[in-house]
């Protein structure tokens, strides 16, 4: 009879969220310590330019 074969892929369980909470303020006091500075974007403005322009979509022509 042959035997099973191992999962060679073990999940790693993922740490707890306070523990990753607590990593990310302890990374963000290290940035704002080294002279980082963190900026404020308003809602709805988007980091991304726009080289192409606006597409127009024309559905008939007309002449």
């Amino acid at each position: 009879m042959a035997a099973k074969p191992k999962s060679s892929t073990s999940k790693k369980k993922q740490p707890a969220a306070s523990e990753t909470s607590a990593s990310i303020e302890s990374q963000m006091e290290a940035f704002l310590a080294s002279g980082g500075k963190i900026d404020v974007i308003e809602s709805g403005v988007s980091g991304q330019i726009s080289v192409a322009g606006p597409k127009h979509i024309t559905l008939n022509k007309k002449s």
